[in-house]
């Protein structure tokens, strides 16, 4: 009988207990099973990795970003979800506040996420140097709720969504996924607007180290992809975990996490 493939994933809420029993009920059915580890942050997941305690890990873009600078890219990424293929940041305002363009933001108050979530603060920064303005030029505010999840809970972009309502700040960074939450009624309905949303980007992905074979990691890949969700006993999983497929990851998505954490000179773990 083929060992489980072992899996690292950080548990940053508590869906990812239903999440990953799902994915290892679902691939003991198949040619390649799993089992799964949680982590409380993503530093002690890429640490394992590295250290051959995982065969994989999910990992968010800058735990794929920090792997590849650890291993001097000797690490795979095997597979994303079709969502972390067109992850953008969204900046928003409150309604009727007459932000028009990052340039709107020079002299103004922004508020950013979490210091390691990319899209809620290293990403942010990184747009504005490409739009010309400097950090001296726009007042910003750091939340940082959450360090080591990567801004995988959402709590730092709630936050700096309430601080814009308590007049604490002009203007705020989030992902599209709250973003998208404000535009089905979920939170805040109509409180805000965008004003600019960024160039897609790559997030999370699966990545192994060269020690795990691609006789072993090509089926379980195969496997993966393989989860349809008009199947209706993989959909609540796909569900759970936000996605309609599993695709092949977009490498060139992370360019600009890359040129980001270069420029602001991110440590290799936190």
């Amino acid at each position: 009988m083929t060992a489980p493939l072992v899996i690292g994933s950080v548990a940053y809420s508590p869906n990812v207990v239903p999440i990953w029993e799902g994915m290892r009920d679902y691939f003991a059915q198949t040619s390649t099973p799993i089992d799964f580890v949680l982590f409380s942050h993503y530093g002690r997941q890429v640490d394992a990795l590295i250290s051959g305690s995982l065969d994989l890990a999910w990992n968010t873009n800058l735990a794929w970003v920090r792997t590849v600078g650890q291993t001097d890219g000797a690490c795979r990424a095997l597979a994303s979800r079709d969502t972390d293929l067109v992850f953008t940041t969204v900046f928003v305002a409150r309604t009727g506040s007459g932000f028009t363009s990052l340039e709107s933001l020079r002299g103004r108050r922004l508020v950013l996420g979490s210091r390691d979530s990319a899209q809620a603060a290293i990403l942010p920064v990184h747009f504005l140097r490409e739009a010309g303005l400097s950090e001296s030029d726009v007042n910003l505010t750091r939340i940082d709720s959450d360090v080591g999840k990567h801004g995988d809970t959402g709590r730092s972009e709630l936050d700096a969504l309430r601080a814009v309502l308590d007049d604490r700040a002009d203007a705020a960074a989030i992902g599209i996924n709250t973003w998208q939450a404000i535009g089905r009624g979920e939170l805040l309905p109509g409180a805000f607007e965008s004003f600019w949303i960024s160039p897609e980007y790559s997030h999370c992905t699966f990545t192994a180290m060269p020690s795990l074979a691609s006789e072993r990691s090509d089926p379980w890949v195969a496997n993966l992809l393989a989860m349809d969700w008009e199947n209706p006993q993989h959909r609540p999983i796909m569900e759970m975990e936000g996605l309609r497929a599993w695709v092949p990851p977009k490498l060139e998505g992370y360019a600009s996490l890359v040129a980001a954490v270069s420029e602001q000179r991110i440590a290799a773990r936190w």
